[in-house]
């Protein structure tokens, strides 16, 4: 009897939470239930998710970035629809697969200055390929990465994190790597001057607590890696494919001219897992060097037809939505409301954003009320407070949103492209709102937010932060 997939789901429309709590994650179960994010949503269009009641949530988390051209996107539904009658000889490995030709001839059109490209199934697996990659080409060890960087949880990938909360427990990781600040570019001539360092990978906007670089930075860090013999690995995966209102993040830098660049999430239409790094001939010389090397580095998954559809069909798709201008006009729209509430809340330290990935950053107030209400929620947690306006934001106001990273202060917005103005007058609505009962001390938010960091406490735990 074939498997009856809308039969399964819908029998299944219930027990979601208690099914990830039985056999996938009972923790993570749990700390859903503790914020109130342990909701089903059963169907999702767009940047609007919805429940079993057909009532509609404004999704701003996007998958952490995966649904750029929006959730369930006809253009690559279809395109996979087609492909399946199609009934192809996908993966014979001893094989050169015309899919994979075709979707690397045309990443390689919108990020002009590379000669190969090689496929993954995820970022992370795209950042272990870069740290190969380099070693071999450089005949180097070291690795150089950022404070507050997230480059992927697999080894490689988490030896390059800079929240000690992912990476305790789990070492010793890679060796050679070393940390330095973000947008600081003496720190990065001393470390490349030592001459030892076989990549820098840098995000042109860091995801954790959404930090944009100061103009110049990346161009001119491309340039002392050049200069030094260390490649340069730019990793897009969150930023790439129209998210900041350009195809890739670096191009708000002007000519960086990294040596590989690394992209993923929004490639699979986020339908299939697909992701791609970009590299030039003389990296290609050094790691696919002879015949006995053409397979040196390989993936099983990776040029699988169904993902290079899903690759393809997701490019044409952020085209057909113009994504790259909606980002930028849709996010400085909320860019700009979110500025103009600074002013009347002091909770609000700062807002970030290029195109549709915002950072909203809160800060200690100067009334003596709220500031004792700030202090007495850090001491019980750092990451506690961002629940203030994540937890009102959701269920009162259907909204998702995540808190950007451990110890920040921040909240990320990362939606998908084909946000509306609507939606965007929805956010600013709602935020307002959840901003007026925040500045009301003492009042039913701070009684909610002391509630939930007492419970995790008492069970020797934290509370939630977003894991990218």
């Amino acid at each position: 009897m074939p498997l009856d997939v809308r039969k399964l789901i819908q029998d299944a429309a219930g027990p979601h939470h208690r099914l990830q709590s039985e056999n996938v994650n009972p923790r993570f179960a749990k700390s859903l239930s503790l914020i109130g994010f342990d909701r089903t949503y059963v169907r999702a269009e767009g940047a609007h998710l919805y429940d079993a009641e057909d009532n509609c949530y404004l999704d701003m988390l996007g998958g952490y970035g995966m649904f750029n051209m929006g959730r369930n996107n006809e253009t690559v539904r279809k395109a996979l629809e087609d492909f399946l009658a199609c009934e192809t000889a996908s993966l014979v490995q001893l094989g050169t697969p015309l899919l994979s030709g075709k979707l690397a001839e045309e990443l390689k059109r919108r990020i002009p200055g590379f000669d190969y490209v090689y496929f993954t199934s995820a970022g992370a697996e795209g950042i272990e390929t870069a740290i190969k990659f380099a070693r071999r080409t450089t005949g180097r060890e070291g690795v150089l990465h950022t404070s507050s960087a997230f480059h992927g949880l697999t080894t490689g990938a988490l030896s390059l994190n800079g929240a000690d909360v992912f990476r305790n427990g789990f070492g010793p990781l890679l060796p050679g790597n070393r940390k330095i600040k973000y947008n600081d570019l003496g720190t990065l001539e001393e470390e490349l001057s030592k001459k030892d360092v076989a990549a820098f990978i840098v995000e042109p906007i860091q995801g954790k607590g959404v930090a944009i670089p100061d103009p110049g930075y990346l161009r001119e860090a491309a340039a002392l890696c050049r200069k030094y013999g260390t490649l340069m690995v730019m990793d897009e995966v969150q930023t790439g494919l129209c998210r900041t209102g350009k195809f890739l993040a670096m191009e708000h830098d002007g000519d960086v001219d990294p040596d590989i660049v690394v992209i993923s999430k929004a490639l699979s239409g986020g339908y299939v897992p697909v992701g791609a790094v970009l590299f030039k001939k003389a990296t290609y010389n050094k790691v696919f060097s002879s015949l006995e090397d053409c397979v040196v580095h390989s993936s099983t998954f990776g040029q699988g037809d169904m993902a290079m559809v899903a690759g393809l069909a997701a490019l044409t798709a952020l085209d057909e939505i113009n994504a790259a201008a909606n980002a930028q006009a849709m996010g400085d729209k909320l860019g700009a409301g979110l500025l103009a509430m600074k002013e009347r809340f002091q909770f609000i330290g700062d807002v970030r954003w290029r195109g549709l990935m915002i950072g909203i950053q809160f800060a200690a107030p100067k009334s003596l009320a709220l500031r004792t209400a700030w202090t007495s929620v850090h001491a019980l947690s750092k990451d506690l407070f961002c629940q203030a306006i994540t937890i009102p934001m959701l269920s009162d106001h259907r909204i998702l949103t995540q808190v950007s990273g451990h110890q920040t202060n921040t909240i990320k917005l990362i939606p998908p492209l084909v946000l509306n103005e609507q939606d965007v007058k929805w956010f600013l609505g709602a935020f307002e709102k959840v901003m007026v009962d925040l500045h009301k001390f003492p009042g039913p938010a701070w009684e909610s937010l002391y509630r939930i960091g007492k419970n995790a406490m008492k069970r020797g735990e934290n509370t939630p932060a977003a894991a990218e």
